[in-house]
């Protein structure tokens, strides 16, 4: 369980090498943790989001030889996925041309989470976040 400003909210996390291998376990955690929780209908866009936030902290973190991957469930449908890294370099989005192979992470990330990600600044380093899924409407 992870404490937030709305009580306890049920999360997994794990720490992970900081190389490109690493974002196959990280959509893995993702599918576990929907997978239990009963959310599939949000897992591809999770899984997507987390490879991108994962593989820009091997791209660019440049620090530290881990990295901390989690998912928490927000409330019904919704989940946030979250990469914490050891650097404080704030990531910024590209707009990556038709012929550019990387650049577009995100760009990626803005559309799955419908704007809703961010960057929360850490004493060694920062977490960055997006939310996948709606929110539940009245009564659900």
């Amino acid at each position: 369980m992870i404490e937030t400003g709305a009580g306890p909210m049920p999360a997994y996390t794990e720490t992970l090498p900081r190389v490109a291998d690493s974002a196959h376990r990280a959509r893995r955690l993702v599918h576990l943790a929907l997978e239990v929780w009963g959310l599939a209908h949000v897992q591809v866009d999770a899984e997507l989001v987390v490879s991108e936030l994962l593989t820009n902290a091997v791209l660019h973190a440049r620090r530290g030889e881990s990295v901390r991957v989690t998912v928490t469930r927000l409330g019904e449908g919704r989940v946030q996925v979250a990469v914490v890294d050891l650097s404080k370099d704030q990531p910024v989005p590209r707009d990556a041309g038709g012929d550019q192979e990387s650049g577009r992470g995100l760009g990626i990330v803005e559309a799955l989470s419908g704007g809703q990600w961010g960057v929360d600044p850490l004493p060694w380093g920062k977490r960055v976040w997006a939310t996948v899924g709606a929110e539940a409407g009245p009564g659900e």
